[in-house]
């Protein structure tokens, strides 16, 4: 299939004529545009156009106050910052480009705005839908984003985070898987994994899954960061991963195919996928911000897709400035509100049959979290269900619970009374956890703290310089502290000045991004030590940030939870080499922790459970003014 040229918007000589130097927000009723006409460039290609979309959730441009040279538009979501001029993204700085339009003046002065639409690969030998018998395609729910897919003799699973926590020890599921997840996953024809995020990469399952059946065929999508970068040093024995192309159908037989696309956002990291069963299309969007760049397959008979929110560190892990309770408060409410209609537009616009809110379902449950429980708000899939019924009633809401089968057939079939299509769990069966087993992997974190690296002070140069981020006027302070982020005695406390890799003693005196973070010791060390992704520092609230200015440094996040090495930093010649040099004895002492009683653990397990009962009998359904943040912060 080939790129086609679709003209999107034509002006008048008039129109074009009243063109002002500078940006243009052009409406029509269908859409909404930005032309920018160069006022230093007014006869050699002045102009640069686009849709009047932002890149990140789709939220409309308006003109920036605060912009003198009248080239920058901020966005009404969260306020990024889109600089016409260059059609490049300036908050967050050095991130985005926007999809630009291509701009064609004609000789009588009309001009147009052309836009080059990629290939729907979809539509690449395209099926008409079969029939099919009740029991032919089910659907089962077992947790968070994990999904069993039957279609004909085959079962497929979807991102199977079912034991242990992810994100370090920030996340916990909130559901209980059925009790026999483990066999029914080990005995899978395939597995699809969307990307490297512990919540849906969980080594903790698939250890398990490993000692069952290493030989499971897993297949996931050709992304720049690949996502099993991580496999050999996780110690798990996986045989058959399959990387796949983007769009091209991958034929389990004559029945069943799929594909994986990529993100819009995110293309280096984030996927989604596409199954198609006798013609009958399944569409598991994931955690992509834009699936496919926005590009969707329409009237499709499943959408699955994210709607939680919350599962960023921003704003929750910040301090100082403006980042008091009562402001992040009411961020939080605004941004749940906005991912509520903006999942509810994505869905309106592909207009499935069923849809199924996922993606979402986990809980800060450890106690020390519990500032980040009670702060971190997050939208309910009732919620979202509540709110596409509302503008979508034809579209089939399903609120999954673990181990509830949706029967595609009896969806189809209007004839059939709909309540029949989904299958709950047995009375009695348990759907909410009351327990997490803290200890043994919060230990197994802790582990790192006391490595013979962290007996010498030298780990921190070899560390950044392994890292490889530099050439940025930003200064960066470290602090190892404990669960409650006060700085512990004889952990480390040090600078990294990024605008050369120098690691000064105090704060340079030149005009400088300040960023202090302080860092759970045991998540920091078990990061360092394994070169692992900030995501579980980040992502999993293992951290507590302050900035000056306060702005979102987005080539340093994106390097550090992206753009790290594959292997780990050489710790073995490292200490090879400070023995030698400190004559076999350590530089300093390192620090280890105090053991703490299993009590208190036991007690929160039991609250928890009880707070999850009463939250989800209370939930109010019908309030919208809530919350999200995406995986990376919004400014």
């Amino acid at each position: 299939m080939e790129q086609k040229s679709v003209e999107v918007l034509r002006l008048t000589p008039r129109e074009t004529d009243g063109l002002r130097p500078g940006i243009n927000l052009v409406c029509r009723e269908a859409d909404s545009f930005v032309i920018y006409k160069d006022p230093k460039n007014p006869d050699d290609d002045p102009y640069k156009a686009c849709r009047n979309i932002c890149k990140h959730q789709g939220g409309k441009f308006v003109q920036d106050v605060e912009d003198p040279g009248c080239s920058v538009l901020r966005c009404t979501k969260h306020g990024w910052k889109l600089d016409c001029s260059t059609m490049k993204y300036v908050n967050p700085p050095d991130s985005f480009s926007q999809e630009r339009l291509v701009p064609e003046l004609d000789e009588d002065g009309s001009l147009a705005l052309v836009e080059l639409i990629p290939p729907e690969p979809w539509k690449v030998d395209a099926r008409a839908p079969q029939d099919i018998q009740p029991g032919e395609v089910q659907l089962t729910f077992f947790a968070h984003a994990c999904m069993e897919l039957k279609v004909g003799d085959k079962t497929m699973f979807f991102d199977p985070w079912l034991t242990g926590p992810a994100f370090a020890r920030g996340w916990w599921l909130i559901h209980e898987p059925p009790a026999d997840w483990l066999d029914k996953l080990s005995r899978a024809d395939l597995i699809y994994i969307s990307h490297v995020h512990s919540d849906h990469l969980s080594y903790p399952t698939l250890t398990l899954l490993a000692e069952k059946n290493p030989d499971i065929p897993i297949y996931v999508g050709d992304t720049a960061m690949p996502v099993f970068c991580k496999l050999k040093q996780s110690g798990v024995r996986l045989n058959r991963i399959h990387v796949c192309n983007f769009g091209v159908w991958q034929e389990i037989n004559e029945d069943l195919r799929f594909m994986i696309l990529m993100d819009g956002v995110h293309p280096d990291m984030d996927t989604c996928i596409l199954v198609d069963y006798k013609g009958h299309l399944i569409l598991n969007t994931v955690d992509c911000t834009q699936p496919n760049g926005m590009r969707l397959p329409k009237n499709v008979d499943v959408m699955m897709s994210d709607f939680a929110g919350g599962a960023s560190g921003f704003p929750m892990a910040f301090s100082g400035g403006r980042y008091t309770d009562e402001w992040k408060a009411k961020f939080i409410a605004t941004e749940r509100k906005k991912l509520l209609y903006y999942k509810t537009q994505v869905v309106r616009d592909v207009n499935p049959k069923v849809y199924c809110p996922f993606a979402g379902y986990f809980v800060e449950a450890h106690p020390a979290d519990k500032y980040i429980r009670d702060t971190n708000t997050k939208n309910s899939a009732e919620q979202l269900n509540a709110l596409i019924n509302r503008y979508s009633d034809h579209i089939v809401p399903w609120t999954p619970k673990p181990g509830a089968t949706l029967d595609l057939a009896l969806v189809l079939d209007d004839t059939v009374d709909r309540s029949l299509a989904i299958v709950d769990p047995p009375p009695g069966t348990k759907i909410y956890k009351d327990s997490w087993d803290f200890d043994s992997y919060i230990d197994k974190i802790n582990e790192s703290i006391e490595s013979e690296v962290f007996a010498y002070p030298d780990w921190i140069p070899v560390y950044y310089r392994w890292a490889g981020f530099r050439d940025y006027n930003l200064v960066l302070r470290m602090i190892e502290t404990d669960d409650d982020f006060h700085p512990i005695e004889g952990g480390y406390d040090f600078l990294v000045d990024f605008s050369d890799l120098s690691f000064p003693q105090q704060r340079p005196s030149r005009e400088h991004a300040y960023l202090e973070i302080k860092n759970r010791i045991g998540v920091h060390r078990q990061t360092v030590l394994k070169g692992l992704f900030w995501d579980d520092l980040y992502i999993g609230f293992n951290n507590r940030i302050s900035r000056n200015p306060d702005t979102f440094h987005f080539r340093f996040w994106n390097h550090m939870q992206i753009l790290l090495p594959e292997q780990p930093p050489d710790w073995s010649s490292f200490l090879h080499e400070q023995r030698m040099m400190h004559d076999g004895k350590p530089a300093r002492a390192v620090w280890k922790p105090s053991k703490k009683s299993d009590s208190i653990a036991g007690v929160w397990s039991l609250c928890l459970f009880v707070y999850f009962i009463i939250s989800v009998f209370t939930d109010d359904i019908d309030q919208y003014s809530s919350d999200n943040s995406d995986n990376f912060p919004d400014n």
